[in-house]
């Protein structure tokens, strides 16, 4: 099947944006409907949309639980009645801190169900209408964390390795169908994630100490960075691209780091990453 050099840039169709209450969501679905030049109709998602209480002009949010297939399916074949999706932004997700020794099974099924499943899963529903279409856009927001492990995140870091695993390798199937695949990778952010991060640790324990160290550092390092307005772009940039990257990035020094990441051995940047948070 022939490759075609250039993918089609969608102007109009339904652009679902997952995780669109706050933070990045909020800030792509708001991009978008302010996007010139284009005619999308966003469609947000929220476990609760009753809970929004300063909903974004011309946004309408709709109820996704992605830990809960039959939520997921009953909001893809709403989707689907809708229209067909041209553009899809799977950003919602968890984030969650702890020593591989103490993370509980339930909570690493939850994390992974959040970030990975439920996005491949809604994925796999919408993807038939974009195929057919022969045209749209997914992106899969990750971390920097994906390609920069830090210690006592190896659940949060593990999900978007895997998020990132299904983005770049999917790409090359769907692209002959015109569809573009990429991955978006923040460093920190400050969207107040930090005070929602679940977090499993003895404070007492062999590895409480360190913990507190690696945490402390983490949320000042994300209270400073950049803003989900400065991540929408990019992800917006992978939405637009005429001849999409595989790989976009916004903050915690990005344009140093991944060239910088190709120099040195692997072991250096690990050193670097997590003496950046104190350990």
């Amino acid at each position: 099947m022939l490759i075609p050099p250039v993918l089609p840039v969608p102007r109009d169709g339904i652009a679902v944006v997952t995780g669109a209450s706050s933070g990045i969501g909020a800030a792509v679905a708001e991009a978008l409907v302010n996007l010139p030049g284009t005619r999308f109709r966003v469609i947000g998602t929220t476990r609760d949309p009753a809970s929004i209480t300063n909903p974004i002009e011309g946004v309408e949010c709709l109820a996704l639980d992605l830990t809960d297939p039959s939520s997921i399916a009953s909001f893809a074949h709403e989707i689907l009645e809708r229209g067909v999706p041209s553009v899809l932004v799977n950003n919602a997700g968890e984030s969650q801190a702890g020593p591989l020794e103490e993370l509980p099974r339930e909570a690493l099924e939850r994390l992974f169900q959040t970030n990975v499943l439920g996005h491949i899963d809604l994925t796999q529903r919408l993807l038939p209408a974009m195929r057919e279409a022969g045209e749209g856009r997914i992106v899969m927001v990750g971390s920097m964390l994906g390609s920069f492990p830090l210690a006592f995140r190896s659940s949060y870091v593990a999900s978007k390795a895997a998020i990132k695993g299904f983005g770049f390798a999917a790409r090359r199937e769907v692209r002959p169908f015109g569809i573009g695949i990429a991955v978006m990778e923040p460093g920190s952010i400050n969207t107040g994630l930090s005070q929602r991060r679940t977090k499993y640790v003895d404070a007492d324990g062999p590895y409480g100490r360190e913990f507190d160290t690696m945490l402390r550092r983490l949320d000042a390092n994300e209270s400073s960075g950049v803003s989900a307005e400065r991540v929408a772009e990019e992800i917006l940039a992978a939405v637009l691209d005429k001849r999409q990257k595989p790989l976009y990035a916004a903050g915690s020094l990005a344009p140093v780091v991944f060239p910088l990441s190709r120099i040195l051995p692997r072991e250096t940047m690990h050193r670097v990453i997590n003496r950046r948070h104190g350990l």
